[in-house]
C-alpha cells in the first residue's frame, strides 16, 4: 500500500473529527486524520494549565497589542493571553463579514474540543419533529430514536456528569454522578422549582467533565481551567479521549500543518477518491487517497471544503446539486439574561472552582401554549461569590480596604439565555472571489444575521430571567442584553444540512453526501435546525452512527 493511500480519510480533527478517527479505526480501517494546524501533544503542550494568574506577564488579561491583532476575537471573552495561542491568528486566516458574525476558531490538532464550554445535552424528540411541524425549511430525516443508542454511546465513552432529572424536554442519559450545587444554588433552584410546579425547572448543567475517573483519565480537580487544556484528562477532548483510542488501534495516522483544499471527485464512478492537500508549512500540494472521507472541518469551513472540489461538474461545489450548499448557517443566539444577590448566605462559600453550572431547559412553546415566535431558549448560570477583584469604591486605599478584601464579597445570581435560531436560506457562506488568505485561498464570505422571530424572542429571554430570578428570591435584579449577532455562541451549524430529498437537501439520513455516497459529513454543517441545546453532543453521536454505517457499508462493497 502506497503511504498515501488509505481506508478512510478525516479531515479536521476537534470534537467530530477526533470521534470519526476513532470509530473509523477502531472497526478496522487505517485511516489518516488531517488538521490544517499545528500539532498539540496531550499534557507536553499545555504550558499554561498551571500557571497562576500572576504568572503572565499582563495577570491573563488582554493587551493593546492584542485587541489591534485580534478584531474578532476582541469582541468577546476568548481573547486572553492565557491561551491565545489556541485561536486563529486572523491576519494569516481572515474572512468576510457581509453582516457581523463573530466566527472563533481554533486551528490545532484537537480543535476547539480543546477550548469548548463542555455542556452536554441530548435533543428531545421534538427538536427533530419542530421543522416538519412548523413548516419551516427541510425535515430532518432523523428522529430521536435514531441517535438514541448512538447517544448514550456516546455518553459512556466521553464521561458526561448530569442527573437524571425526568424531563421530556431534555431526555435523561448515562451519567456520572452529577456534581453538586452550591447551597445558594440549592436555595434558589428549590424555590424556582416550587413556584414552577415543573412548567420550569433549573438543574445542574450536563457536563463533559468526568467525576470519577475513567479509562486513563483522572476526575475533575474543580480548577476551571479547562481552556488551558487539562492536564488530568478531566474533561473530553480529542487529545484525551478520541485520539489515545484510536492511535491504540495502530490504524491511524495523524499529520498536522494539511490544509485540504478540495475533494478528488471521479466523475465516471461518481465517488471521491481522495483529497488535495496543501502543506501550510511547505506550500507543497499532495493528495492522499481513501475509499471514505469524513468531512469533520466544522460549519464553515467544510462547506468551504465542499464548495471548492468538483467545480467542474458543480460550479458551486461537490454537494450543491440542490442549491442548499452553504445555505441555512445558524448559531444560538444569546448575551439577553439577568444577574442579581442572594441575601442570607455570608457565612457560606463552596469547594473549588467547578466547571459547571445550572442549567434551565426550554419552557416556551410547549403545551400548548403560543408566544408570537416559535420554538424557545433555555439558560446556563450559576451563583458564585464576589471575589477580591470586586471594586469597592468606598474603601479605595489602605487597611480598610484589605480587610475588606480578604473576605468574599456579596452572592451574586446570574443566568443568561441560549435562544434557538431559525434556518434561512438567506443565511449563508460563500467563497470570496478577491480576497485570499496567507496561502492564497479565497477565504469565506459570511452574511448571517437573527430575525423577526429571534428578536422578538430574545424579549421573552430577557424578561424571563428577571421574573425567574425575583421568584426564587433573588434581591436587586437587573436584566442586560447585547447586540443579537450570530457566532457568539460557537455553535455555527447547518450550511450543509441533511434531509429526505437530494432536491432540498446536500447529506441524506446517513450523513452521505447526494452526490458522492462515499463522503461523510458529520460536524455542526449537517445540522438541519438548532434547538436551543448546546449541539456537540448530537455531533458525537451523529458522527458514532454515521461512521458505523460506513463501514458496514463498505464491507457489502456499497462504496469502494
Amino acid at each position: 500500500m502506497a503511504t498515501n493511500t488509505y481506508d478512510a480519510i478525516v479531515i479536521g480533527s476537534g470534537i467530530s473529527g477526533g470521534w470519526a478517527a476513532k470509530e473509523l479505526t477502531e472497526k478496522g480501517l487505517k485511516t489518516i486524520m488531517l488538521e490544517r494546524g499545528r500539532d498539540i501533544v496531550h499534557i507536553k503542550d499545555y504550558v499554561s494549565a498551571n500557571k497562576a494568574p500572576w504568572e503572565f506577564p499582563h495577570r491573563g488579561g488582554r493587551t493593546q497589542q492584542m485587541i489591534k491583532d485580534y478584531p474578532v476575537l476582541k469582541r468577546d471573552y476568548p481573547l486572553a493571553e492565557t491561551n491565545l495561542d489556541y485561536w486563529v491568528n486572523e491576519k494569516e486566516s481572515p474572512y468576510i463579514e457581509t453582516n457581523r458574525f463573530d466566527w472563533f476558531r481554533g486551528y490545532q490538532v484537537g480543535g476547539r474540543s480543546l477550548m469548548w464550554g463542555r455542556q452536554s445535552y441530548r435533543w428531545a424528540e421534538m427538536d427533530f419533529e419542530a421543522n416538519a411541524k412548523d413548516g419551516i425549511a427541510v425535515d430532518w430525516p432523523i428522529r430521536y430514536k435514531d441517535l438514541e443508542y448512538w447517544y448514550g454511546y456516546a455518553e459512556r465513552f466521553a464521561g458526561i456528569s448530569g442527573n437524571k432529572d425526568g424531563l421530556s424536554i431534555l431526555p435523561d442519559g448515562d451519567f456520572m454522578p452529577p456534581m453538586e450545587m452550591n447551597c445558594v444554588e440549592k436555595d434558589v433552584s428549590k424555590r424556582f422549582n416550587d413556584h414552577y410546579k415543573g412548567l420550569r425547572n433549573m438543574v445542574i448543567g450536563r457536563t463533559a467533565n468526568i467525576t470519577v475517573p475513567h479509562i486513563g483519565r483522572t476526575n475533575c480537580q474543580y480548577r476551571n481551567k479547562c481552556a488551558l487544556g487539562c492536564p488530568f484528562g478531566a474533561y473530553f477532548s480529542t487529545q484525551s479521549a478520541t485520539l489515545p483510542a484510536a492511535v491504540a488501534t495502530g490504524n491511524l495516522t495523524v499529520r498536522p500543518w494539511s490544509i485540504v483544499t478540495k475533494i478528488l471527485y471521479d466523475k465516471d464512478t461518481k465517488k471521491a477518491k481522495g483529497v488535495e492537500v496543501l502543506d501550510a508549512e511547505t506550500n507543497k500540494t499532495y493528495e492522499f487517497y481513501a475509499k471514505v472521507i469524513f468531512v469533520n472541518a466544522s460549519t464553515i469551513n467544510s462547506a468551504w471544503i465542499l464548495m471548492n472540489s468538483a467545480t467542474d461538474i458543480w460550479p458551486d461545489g461537490l454537494g450543491s446539486s440542490s442549491g442548499e450548499l452553504g445555505h441555512n448557517l445558524m448559531d444560538h443566539h444569546l448575551g439577553v439574561g439577568a444577574s442579581g444577590h442572594m441575601e442570607g448566605y455570608e457565612d457560606k462559600y463552596y469547594f473549588g472552582r467547578r466547571a459547571n453550572g445550572i442549567y434551565i431547559p426550554r419552557y416556551r412553546n410547549l403545551n400548548g401554549e403560543k408566544r408570537d415566535y416559535i420554538r424557545g431558549f433555555g439558560y446556563q448560570g450559576r451563583a458564585s461569590r464576589e471575589a477580591w477583584s470586586r471594586n469597592i469604591p468606598e474603601l479605595s486605599i489602605g487597611a480598610d480596604l484589605k480587610d475588606a478584601l480578604s473576605e468574599p464579597g456579596e452572592w451574586t445570581m446570574n443566568i443568561g439565555g441560549f435562544g434557538e435560531t431559525l434556518p434561512y436560506h438567506e443565511n449563508k457562506v460563500t467563497l470570496s472571489k478577491d480576497k485570499k488568505d496567507k496561502w492564497g485561498l479565497p477565504v469565506p464570505v459570511i452574511d448571517a444575521v437573527i430575525r423577526d422571530n429571534e428578536n422578538k424572542m430574545r424579549i421573552d429571554m430577557m424578561n424571563d430571567a428577571k421574573e425567574m430570578l425575583e421568584a426564587a428570591g433573588v434581591t436587586k435584579v437587573r436584566t442586560h442584553t447585547m447586540e443579537g449577532v450570530l457566532g457568539r455562541g460557537i455553535h455555527e451549524m447547518g450550511t450543509a444540512r441533511m434531509g429526505r430529498d437530494p432536491k432540498t437537501s446536500v447529506l441524506n439520513e446517513w450523513n452521505q453526501v447526494w452526490d458522492a455516497k462515499n463522503v461523510f459529513v458529520t460536524d455542526g454543517s449537517a445540522m438541519v435546525s438548532t434547538a436551543c441545546q448546546n449541539p456537540s453532543l448530537t455531533y458525537m453521536a451523529m458522527t458514532a452512527r454515521a461512521a458505523d454505517y460506513a463501514v458496514k457499508e463498505l464491507k457489502k462493497g456499497n462504496l469502494a
